[in-house]
């Protein structure tokens, strides 16, 4: 999910939690705090909504690392208590500098946590995956409900904010928001299930004995799907609307959704595209030393539905072949990311990323 949701499900995260009264025990008695301001718990929310993200300064290290630890440890549920604590501390000092007086960390801990969890969530309904138990496993968790950019999504938290900011007293358009969430993201769960029935369904048809049957979440609408099928040699895939009973015509002079929306066709007329993993006979045995290369294990990690993109000479003629995800394949995107692959070199492999305008050699 993209940063700016992510910030804006913390504050609302943040309003709901404002105004309650936190308790702590000492012997018998019980002393009763009461909460940071409203605007401060919302400040809270969001800053601990946007740190997992902040993931990015990988990326100052290499390309390489950026790609193996993005939503790694900052994302994860077994570390979230002690990264609650830290900013809620943080948060504490910042607004108690100077002698001022501000919230202790305490009355801050449950809003930062409820960010951060937030947006963990935020990142498990997409189908990237998230390392939720780092750094004891680098498993990928997703459950792949959503697009990595939700707007509906997006809406719904942006009106439950306003809502907050027209009725200040009541948490209940804060409540309401996340509630509508949980449905919108029901009703995406409800269309993933249409899309992996309709890839089942055809495996059936075509007499095809699948290793995988899956789906991959797409724009605009939360019956739009790229139905995918892997019999242990190529993937079969579709892109479609498990709705549709006939085919959305789109112009270009029709709305931006409508025109992303429109190559998604009805299952019933679906065109199904079959891709080998390894390419063809003049490709395999090149594509298969690239893909078992120890060189290339990160993208066996990384991909989830991989298949040749291309294979060929490279610059210097020497032999190159790259991968691409199925899961970043999307109608109607101009370039699709993370197509790595490696070329021969004495003595081993050096790794590159294919782009429109040729080869990018990257420095791990």
């Amino acid at each position: 999910m993209d940063t700016l949701t992510h910030a804006l499900s913390g504050a609302l995260v943040g309003r709901l939690l404002a105004g309650r009264r936190t308790g702590s025990a000492a012997g018998a008695a019980a002393v009763s705090r009461p909460s940071p301001p409203v605007w401060q718990m919302v400040a809270a929310g969001t800053a601990a909504a946007i740190f997992p993200d902040l993931d990015f300064i990988l990326g100052w290290v290499s390309e390489l690392t950026y790609l193996r630890g993005h939503r790694g440890v900052t994302h994860s549920l077994l570390l979230l208590p002690l990264w609650g604590l830290l900013i809620a501390w943080l948060l504490s000092r910042f607004w108690r500098r100077g002698g001022r007086a501000g919230p202790d960390w305490r009355s801050l801990y449950a809003v930062v946590c409820a960010g951060i969890l937030i947006h963990i969530l935020g990142d498990l309904i997409t189908q990237f995956g998230t390392m939720i138990l780092a750094p004891f496993s680098e498993r990928r968790f997703g459950w792949g409900t959503s697009f990595i950019i939700d707007l509906p999504l997006t809406g719904i938290i942006l009106s439950g904010l306003l809502g907050s900011a027209l009725w200040r007293r009541s948490r209940v358009p804060s409540a309401l928001a996340l509630v509508l969430l949980a449905g919108w993201i029901g009703v995406q769960a409800v269309g993933r299930g249409e899309a992996v029935d309709a890839a089942r369904a055809y495996a059936k048809r075509q007499g095809i004995r699948a290793e995988l049957i899956d789906a991959a979440p797409r724009p605009a609408s939360p019956f739009n799907w790229t139905a995918i099928v892997f019999d242990g040699e190529r993937y079969h895939y579709a892109h479609i609307n498990t709705r549709r009973s006939a085919p959305l015509a789109a112009t270009a002079d029709d709305n931006f959704i409508r025109r992303l929306s429109a190559p998604y066709l009805p299952v019933a007329q679906a065109q199904w595209e079959v891709r080998e993993r390894f390419g063809g006979n003049g490709a395999r045995e090149l594509a298969e030393k690239v893909w078992r290369a120890e060189d290339f294990a990160f993208y066996r990690w990384f991909a989830m539905f991989p298949v040749l993109d291309h294979a060929g000479n490279g610059p210097s003629g020497q032999a190159c072949a790259n991968f691409v995800d199925l899961r970043f394949i999307t109608p109607g995107r101009d370039e699709t990311p993370f197509r790595y692959g490696l070329c021969s070199r004495e003595g081993g492999w050096r790794l590159f990323e294919r782009q429109p305008d040729g080869i990018r050699w990257v420095v791990d």
